[in-house]
């Protein structure tokens, strides 16, 4: 018994974490279900590719292959992908196929190109059914400027996704659309962030 623990007190918590056990048993034993999901990581709170790329990783601890295709981000390094690529060149197929943000390019032809190019490299690579997780990463920041039609994109992931092929998709602002289908959606939301405070972006950190 715990210093400073009464009797009555003891048994009162090994009642009720015994009842919240038995409670979360039948719960687990009633999930039995298993398939491709699709994952939507959103808002405008920092840690969605961070999220991500955290199941990338168990995913391939679990010796599952791996594809990322990021829609926004440009030729900037990042350790995230010289990580995976040096390390589980094996496991993981990585493709940059943005030119970075939209204010840098300042070009809506060419921002539309590159992710229409994306889009059918992600649709290759979902299809390929040795991925089993593939990775959009900023896709919803495409789909949000209208780079790529939303009604193509949910199309292709309700009819043509292999059961068993999960779907992750990062960025801010997703489409309702989107989320309908999805079977996971979380929204990082901003509490403090070091930028407000004149903090750059740093290594490790945001990239």
């Amino acid at each position: 018994m715990a210093e400073g623990t009464v009797p009555d007190e003891a048994a009162r918590h090994t009642e009720k974490k015994a009842r919240i056990k038995a409670a979360r048993d039948r719960m687990m034993a009633e999930k039995t279900g298993e398939k491709g999901l699709i994952l939507v990581l959103t808002g405008p709170g920092k840690g969605k590719s961070s999220s991500a790329f955290g199941m990338v990783m168990r995913a391939i601890s679990h010796g599952m292959p791996v594809a990322v295709v990021q829609f926004i981000k440009g030729a900037m390094a990042t350790g995230e992908r010289d990580f995976l690529l040096t390390h589980f060149p094996d496991l993981c197929e990585f493709h940059t196929m943005g030119e970075g943000f939209t204010w840098e390019t300042q070009d809506l032809e060419r921002d539309r190109a590159a992710a229409a190019r994306a889009w059918v490299k992600a649709k290759d690579l979902i299809r390929d059914k040795r991925n089993r997780l593939v990775l959009l990463d900023e896709i919803n920041i495409a789909l949000r400027y209208d780079y790529l039609n939303i009604a193509e994109v949910v199309d292709f992931l309700r009819s043509e996704k292999p059961e068993m092929t999960h779907v992750l998709l990062t960025g801010r602002n997703a489409k309702p659309d989107l989320i309908e289908i999805a079977d996971l959606v979380t929204e990082m939301t901003v509490v403090k962030h070091p930028f407000r405070q004149g903090i750059k972006a740093q290594a490790g950190i945001e990239f």
